[in-house]
């Protein structure tokens, strides 16, 4: 049973609208964990961290990773530790901190980032085939609303 299979008619629109967003957006994620383990035997979570490497040629401190993730430092350490033996990301010391050390991608590292990031690109344009360019347009700028919305109240809230 999905997380929409919970709804009811007599529900709000807004309620079912969100489980029905939640529901699609596992079964997509299932998707793309199954297919980085299928086609490059690796995880979401180490696709991820990649990724935040990536964007950041000079590399990041591990809070700055565990917090870009939003994940404890441990889970962070334990990735980070499996891709340092891999030879994909190398641990730089920070100058004037002596416990402090950046992580970046190796050359090895951004190569396989490269050919994983290609592929889930297009695993998620597939994922939206169903949706014409006007879907998606309408789709994203009413998301957008709902983001703004809620980031307001994180706002108000703090």
């Amino acid at each position: 049973m999905d997380m929409e299979a919970r709804a009811h008619s007599e529900h709000p629109e807004a309620l079912r609208l969100w489980l029905r967003l939640l529901t699609c957006t596992q079964l997509v994620e299932k998707q793309v964990r199954t297919l980085l383990r299928e086609r490059f035997d690796t995880t979401l979570p180490r696709f991820d961290l990649m990724a935040q490497l990536e964007r950041a040629p000079a590399g990041l401190k591990m809070n700055e990773l565990s917090r870009r993730m939003m994940v404890t430092g441990g889970n962070v350490t334990g990735i980070t530790d499996q891709l340092v033996a891999e030879g994909l990301v190398e641990r730089i010391d920070v100058e004037g901190d002596r416990r402090a050390y950046r992580v970046r991608l190796t050359s090895k590292g951004r190569k396989q980032f490269n050919d994983m990031a290609r592929q889930h690109e297009g695993w998620i344009v597939e994922a939206f085939a169903g949706l014409n360019e006007k879907d998606l347009a309408t789709l994203h700028r009413l998301l957008g609303k709902v983001k703004d919305q809620a980031l307001a109240r994180q706002e108000t809230a703090s």
